[in-house]
């Protein structure tokens, strides 16, 4: 049987069109160890220099089979452009955020003009390059952007910006102004060079890390900005955690889609209240629980459940651990080919 042209089944399930087959790969960081050193390309180098983040992005498709290209492989490529000290991490320990401009001085800072040439900004431009002349036209290129809340966080310190929600919401909405005019910046270049898909993440806009009013009045009208500046640019929003609280608010920021982790309690429901607005879905099978600790009939079980459930897209429900087996990834694919009946 031959292929479909995965970047395309990809870009119609986001317009909310019914693809030749359910899609599989990753939405979410996948900086998996043995695909490191399948490919010959690890971090911290994966993380920093383009070829070596391409080759690593590459692998994806050609070791674990995910009909998807995702990279970078941390989320603090924004954070760091924007000011923040950063640990370079190791092989199997991602970039982490040390210390953010405003925890020396509580400005909230101006938008660098030189944004693009900041940090590792331009390492991942020069991967989205490279990559899309590697794929064609035949492989979707996904990248993965800290959302406004989470850079915001990064900015001025968790504890401070989840108190600041509840005692200073003017600074609040300054600072989240300030973030999404960031993501935007960073996207729209990403688009530019060839990226298909933006996914912003967004942990902090989580329930379990705000309160979902806090969500709807600080977050989703910033949000919202960040689909209608990026036009025909497909997007897809990532939030952690039991996000059913918040799914209708989700939805009318106006992403093409929404990227569940394993923590929503309902996700029918969820799927279903998505797609009253064509809005895809996807997800949502446990990184910490079964991609990392199962069996590769564990990961089937539970894929086989998400797409009862109505996911359009099988995939990880957040981003993977390092030392996720490539067999459980393997067994996504696999469960997907024996869901819809596809043989190979």
């Amino acid at each position: 049987m031959e292929k479909p042209n995965f970047r395309t089944e990809i870009l119609r399930t986001l317009e909310g069109k019914t693809p030749t087959q359910i899609p599989v790969g990753t939405f979410t960081t996948a900086p998996v160890l043995e695909l490191m050193d399948l490919c010959g390309a690890a971090r911290p180098e994966a993380d920093s220099q383009p070829e070596k983040m391409a080759m690593l992005a590459f692998s994806q498709y050609v070791n674990a089979s995910f009909e998807t290209l995702r990279y970078p492989f941390d989320m603090v490529v924004l954070a760091e452009a924007m000011g923040c000290t950063i640990n370079s991490g190791t092989k199997a320990r991602p970039p982490a955020v040390l210390k953010g401009p405003m925890e020396i001085s509580p400005a909230v800072p101006e938008l660098p003009e030189d944004l693009l040439e900041r940090g590792r900004i331009p390492a991942v431009l020069k991967a989205t390059e490279i990559l899309r002349e590697k794929a064609g036209s035949k492989l979707p290129l996904i990248v993965g952007i800290e959302g406004p809340a989470d850079l915001a966080a990064c900015l001025c310190g968790t504890t401070r910006f989840l108190k600041w929600t509840i005692k200073r919401p003017h600074i609040v909405t300054r600072l989240i102004d300030l973030c999404t005019d960031a993501c935007i910046v960073y996207a729209r270049e990403c688009l530019k060079r060839g990226a298909d898909v933006v996914v912003i993440a967004d942990a902090i806009s989580s329930p379990d890390m705000i309160s979902p009013d806090a969500f709807r009045t600080l977050i989703k009208p910033r949000m919202g900005r960040i689909p209608k500046a990026l036009g025909s640019g497909k997007t897809v929003l990532h939030i952690c955690g039991a996000a059913d609280s918040i799914i209708p608010e989700m939805i009318e920021c106006g992403f093409d889609g929404l990227s569940l982790e394993e923590g929503i309690k309902d996700l029918k429901t969820a799927a279903e209240t998505a797609h009253e607005s064509g809005v895809a879905v996807i997800g949502s099978v446990s990184t910490s629980r079964t991609l990392l600790r199962g069996s590769p009939e564990d990961v089937k079980k539970e894929a086989f459940r998400c797409l009862r459930n109505g996911v359009d897209i099988l995939a990880p429900g957040c981003g993977l651990a390092p030392e996720t087996p490539l067999r459980n990834l393997k067994a996504l694919v696999e469960a997907r080919n024996e869901f819809c009946g596809i043989k190979r």
